[in-house]
């Protein structure tokens, strides 16, 4: 067991008998701001901004195949054993339900660590959670070698974006049509990246 912020967390890799949790496990977020996005011809801005009413996402059950890092990703539970590349970890609570999960993996041609998809339960966000499940995700990418450790989010997940900023993930890159056909159609996926430590 591990304290985090005063409670009794156990981090682990995720098994077989996870899978129905992270599946059910509730990856929606509330926010009062979002990131704006102004392309231009040389490239684009962000610009953190308010919105009223705030904006509450709940991702769809159809998004869970698109390997989104906010809650959109893919959803199939632990494959460790079918793919060495692959990790899921758990973070699960002194009473035995999942606290959150994160799905990574390694692209060995460009030493990337990708994290799939991470999530918190809303009961216990803000007490870093987040922050040791990507903890466990350095130490998997020290494992493989990684050069970088790499995650896509959408532009109106600002609370998500503030977090991974205070982990040390800086923006590089943007693309203003994936999720042309989907829910989230009007969003942008934004990248985020940080060295391996």
């Amino acid at each position: 067991m591990t304290t985090v912020d005063g409670m009794d967390y156990e981090f682990r890799t995720a098994r077989p008998e996870d899978a129905e949790a992270i599946e059910a496990l509730d990856g929606s977020f509330t926010t009062r701001t979002i990131f704006h996005v102004a392309v231009a011809e040389g490239g684009f801005t962000l610009r953190e901004i308010p919105v009223d009413p705030p904006i509450h996402k709940v991702f769809p059950a159809e998004e869970a195949d698109d390997g989104d890092s906010e809650g959109e990703g893919d959803g199939d539970g632990p494959t460790d054993a079918e793919d060495p590349n692959s990790r899921t970890f758990v973070a699960v609570g002194a009473d035995g339900d999942l606290a959150g999960f994160a799905a990574v993996s390694y692209v060995p041609w460009n030493r990337r660590l990708v994290i799939d998809d991470i999530e918190v339960a809303p009961a216990h966000r803000g007490q870093g959670i987040g922050r040791a499940l990507v903890g466990h995700a350095v130490e998997f990418a020290r494992e493989r070698g990684a050069g970088h450790i790499w995650l896509e989010v959408t532009n109106i997940n600002a609370p998500a974006i503030h977090a991974y900023r205070h982990m040390g993930f800086a923006f590089c890159g943007l693309d203003t049509t994936l999720y042309n056909g989907t829910p989230s159609l009007g969003e942008h996926a934004l990248y985020m990246s940080m060295p391996c430590p």
